[in-house]
């Protein structure tokens, strides 16, 4: 059985997107919404996950998060139009 990892993206109740990327996006974003997954998130409650992608290795993944964090808010929301959830 092959591991995969993915990218994703979360809106949170201010409106604001965060960027992430995991092997287990369901499990990551119950941790997101205890507030034990990331320090932003602590702040700014998870709503829902808008956007996830696939990647076949960890670096692949973490390479996309990296790319999507460098990109306006207007481009992230047409990457999530385009190919969110």
């Amino acid at each position: 059985m092959d591991k995969k990892f993915y990218t994703y993206i979360i809106l949170t109740v201010d409106n604001t997107l965060y960027c992430g990327y995991t092997d287990d996006p369901q499990s990551r974003f119950e941790k997101h919404k205890a507030g034990t997954a990331a320090k932003y998130t602590r702040a700014h409650k998870p709503l829902k996950m808008v956007y996830l992608k696939e990647f076949a290795t960890k670096s692949e993944a973490m390479k996309e998060e990296c790319r999507i964090k460098k990109l306006k808010r207007p481009q992230k929301e047409a990457l999530i139009r385009a190919e969110g959830l």
